[in-house]
């Protein structure tokens, strides 16, 4: 049969002979966040605006200092040269009104689906949430973990070529879930941005009044730096592109971050019992982010074809069809390993932003699996579940960064504290052993201050 998509090409590795590991890291490397790539329009848009190359990185840099010493002025001239979009300080936050009226234009529909997740992320996140600890391992000695949360974060909400209230209900409502007192939504000034009514009307129902109509690295800076009109934050998170991404890593440090993402990214684990056709929905729907990274990993060849047909048919009834195709041609793969166990060692090496496990027993292999950022079981448990509505936020470590690197969650916004209480009686059974090891540092003020209250 002719391929009906003759310009379709996905990478296949064989990783069977040993022989693939150069493949293997070009994979690892395209999925990393590497700070030095864009597009010619961005060079010259960058050119343009700067009044000569820069990298990313030099990008990002210039715009978060103009914002640290200029503050607003800064945020509208950027507004006004990437965006395109003019405004005025008063234009800078969304006003309430306008989240009210998209909220009450709503559908009845879109609301309900709203108050379902929110019900559904709610419920799990406070269920997972740290709770304060009492130890007292004997007389006297009182030792507490306290747990606080964070006084404001800010959050930040795509909105360039698509918009997106699943970002809104999986940021804030984990904060919420923490008891974060104030939260501010910063967004594109664009049509799928602050200016969205699906993403104001979000906002609205979650009791979120702080929407500001800025985006890219200028709105990181503001949340990080504080302006006149938007004061600074504890937290910054949420996804964005590569400048956001750079934005986040460049202010950490003045302000606390989630992750420095990289694209989107899915390893579909399949067995001889797997369905292709779902195979490729869970890959098509990671790569129609575009950037989106899908890889295919299995021990059984015969799949490897069924899977890429069944991408083939796919991809001619999807609306962004192009873009997709573009993902898979730049970071997709079909990767066949030598066994079960070799697939689970390849998973682990490129440890994935989102795991979907179709095998006859997917429980029992992901006992086995180290590093994932949220895995998927079975047939029914597709990524989009996790995207909008299971409950766990789908903000997750990407570019193999699940290695160490946790999904947001309520616990993420919540500092911890430790509170020591002894009596004297304590003190002195321990006073030896502070006094040998102080003697040991060389540090005879700290050995003074615990003997002037246990001598006496």
């Amino acid at each position: 049969m002719q391929n009906p998509l003759p310009n379709f090409r996905i990478q296949r590795i064989d990783t069977r002979k040993g022989t693939s590991a150069p493949e293997l890291a070009e994979l690892r490397r395209k999925l990393s966040p590497q700070g030095n790539i864009v597009s010619e329009k961005g060079k010259k848009l960058t050119e343009r605006v700067f009044g000569k190359p820069l990298t990313p990185q030099q990008v990002v840099e210039t715009i978060c200092e103009d914002v640290r010493q200029r503050g607003t002025p800064a945020l509208l001239h950027y507004s006004q040269q990437l965006d395109g979009h003019p405004q005025t300080a008063a234009d800078f936050r969304v006003d309430v009104r306008k989240l009210e009226d998209a909220h009450r234009q709503a559908s009845p529909e879109f609301l309900n689906a709203v108050r379902r997740i929110r019900d559904n992320v709610l419920r799990f996140q406070k269920a997972i949430l740290h709770r304060d600890v009492v130890v007292e391992p004997e007389a006297g000695v009182r030792l507490q973990h306290r747990y606080w949360p964070l006084k404001r974060i800010g959050v930040c909400v795509p909105g360039g070529a698509a918009a997106y209230p699943s970002t809104v209900l999986m940021t804030v409502l984990p904060a919420q879930a923490a008891g974060v007192a104030e939260i501010a939504v910063v967004a594109p000034p664009t049509p799928f941005g602050a200016y969205n009514a699906n993403v104001l009307a979000t906002c609205y129902e979650l009791g979120i009044r702080e929407v500001y109509a800025v985006g890219g690295a200028q709105a990181v800076a503001a949340m990080a730096y504080g302006t006149s009109e938007l004061p600074a934050v504890d937290k910054i998170v949420g996804p964005g592109n590569l400048f956001v991404a750079l934005a986040k890593k460049y202010v950490y440090g003045d302000v606390d971050i989630d992750s420095i993402a990289g694209p989107s990214e899915v390893i579909v684990l399949a067995d001889s019992t797997a369905r292709p056709d779902y195979i490729a929905a869970d890959m098509l729907a990671q790569a129609e982010h575009s950037p989106g990274s899908s890889l295919l990993i299995t021990w059984e060849p015969q799949i490897l074809d069924r899977v890429e047909q069944e991408l083939i048919r796919q991809l001619q009834t999807l609306e962004r069809c192009d873009l997709t195709l573009d993902s898979l041609a730049q970071f997709g793969a079909l990767i066949i390993a030598r066994d079960e166990t070799h697939a689970i060692e390849l998973t682990d090496l490129l440890a994935p932003e989102h795991l979907h496990i179709a095998t006859q027993n997917p429980a029992a292999m992901s006992a086995k699996i180290r590093n994932a950022g949220a895995t998927f079981l079975g047939d029914y448990s597709p990524v989009a579940l996790g995207d909008y509505a299971a409950g766990p936020s789908h903000v997750l470590p990407t570019g193999g960064t699940a290695r160490w690197a946790s999904g947001l969650n309520a616990n993420s916004f919540l500092r911890s504290g430790s509170v020591i209480e002894y009596s004297k009686s304590a003190l002195q059974g321990i006073s030896a052993e502070i006094s040998l090891i102080a003697q040991c540092e060389g540090l005879t003020a700290h050995e003074r201050s615990v003997t002037l209250r246990t001598s006496s």
